[in-house]
């Protein structure tokens, strides 16, 4: 009697040890796919994020905050550039508030409206691209600008598009 409970004892002790093996290699097995998957993913974004790198770098090349030598250029003339961008911008936006049109913005709005110049930015430390719209109708402006000793800005226009209306 004593024999057969040690039997039935061992042999529940090697189903039981079996049982777990088995469940054991599937779970592992579901979590090596899992991981396989997960390392392909990585790869992926990782190269993603790469290509989105070299973009950034591509689009901020005509960037004003990223240009070593127009920095230095207002710099050496005792300048604080975190402080004349905004200034620059500022004095720009502020064109948009003079009475009848535009004074840089060679074209004239469509009835009933003003042409605004909307985004501005800095390529360097003579030139701005910007956009404007009336609404109805807009288009681009190249502008020199030129930084007086009084922190004043001039604008020139050099360039100007207007997008054709459809």
């Amino acid at each position: 009697m004593k024999q057969r409970i040690f039997m039935y004892l061992f042999v529940f002790s090697v189903l039981l040890i079996i049982f777990q093996y088995v469940n054991s290699k599937r779970v592992f097995e579901d979590m090596d796919t899992k991981l396989t998957s997960y390392k392909e993913q990585f790869e992926k974004y990782k190269d993603s994020v790469l290509v989105l790198q070299n973009e950034v770098l591509e689009v901020s090349h005509f960037n004003f905050e990223r240009n070593e030598d127009a920095i230095s250029y207002f710099e050496k003339d005792g300048y604080k550039v975190d402080e004349l961008i905004p200034l620059i911008k500022d004095q720009l936006y502020a064109l948009n508030e003079k009475k009848g049109e535009h004074p840089v913005i060679p074209y004239v709005s469509s009835e009933g409206r003003k042409m605004l110049i909307n985004t501005v930015k800095l390529l360097n430390h003579k030139w701005i691209i910007a956009d404007f719209s009336d609404g109805e109708y807009w288009g681009e402006i190249f502008l020199r600008y030129y930084v007086n000793e009084d922190k004043t800005v001039d604008f020139e226009l050099s360039e100007s598009f207007l997008y054709p209306f459809d």
